[in-house]
């Protein structure tokens, strides 16, 4: 991949995108579960839902108890257990890392938006090896809104002094596409993350949709956003 072919700064969603943590997350739920003296969930049952977050997460755990109590009683004993073994079985998906050094090869430089909280962001970014070839990492409580509200990834692009629609933006979840389409930004559709089955990727109007991390190193997949 050439510097001709790829936009000057590329930007990614974590989970689902450029890690696949599920079995570090249904570790922690199966732990909150165990608490509350009921059976652990599979990883077919948890994964679908892992990139809408915890709220979600625990929603398919405890479908049973009201929204508001979930939060209240569940929430941050779940992500506590997590921030204990937040990068145990987690890995980068197959390929991310020949798309990564392809882009640092073309003289480019990518980051991270994530609706992560940001201080359970950067122990997987450190995990992964990361931090140092990272050049932002913004999480969901970073700013006031989060995706698909297009502050962190406007706020990304100004950190790195990259004007919107000079930067892509990689995501696997509805939410991602359209805060890289509110930001101005040229939108991917990761197909290889967590989605449930009543999911339309089709219906998100990504610039792109890719099957596999190393389909972004398709000729023009990663290249700036031209109307």
């Amino acid at each position: 991949m050439s510097a001709g072919d790829i936009a000057p700064l590329v930007l990614f969603d974590l989970d689902g995108t450029l890690v696949d943590s599920a079995v570090d997350l249904l570790a922690a739920m199966n732990v909150i579960l165990a608490r509350e003296a009921r059976p652990p969930l599979s990883l077919e049952i948890l994964r679908p839902v892992v990139s809408k977050g915890g709220r979600a997460m625990l929603a398919v755990a405890f479908p049973d108890i009201d929204a508001a109590e979930r939060e209240a009683r569940l929430l941050s004993d779940f992500l506590a257990v997590y921030a204990d073994a937040v990068a145990i079985h987690s890995t980068p998906f197959d390929g991310v890392e020949a798309v990564l050094l392809a882009i640092e090869r073309a003289g480019a430089r990518w980051g991270i938006v994530s609706n992560k909280p940001h201080y359970l962001a950067v122990p997987v970014v450190e995990s992964m090896g990361w931090t140092a070839r990272c050049a932002v990492l913004y999480g969901g409580d970073s700013l006031a809104r989060k995706k698909p509200d297009p502050d962190q990834l406007l706020a990304a692009a100004a950190d790195c002094g990259v004007a919107p629609g000079d930067c892509v933006y990689v995501g696997d979840d509805e939410r991602d596409i359209a805060a890289a389409r509110n930001a101005g930004m040229r939108a991917v559709a990761a197909l290889w993350g967590y989605r449930l089955d009543e999911d339309d990727p089709l219906a998100w109007r990504a610039d792109v949709l890719a099957d596999a991390p190393r389909d972004l190193l398709r000729a023009g997949a990663l290249s700036r956003h031209r109307a």
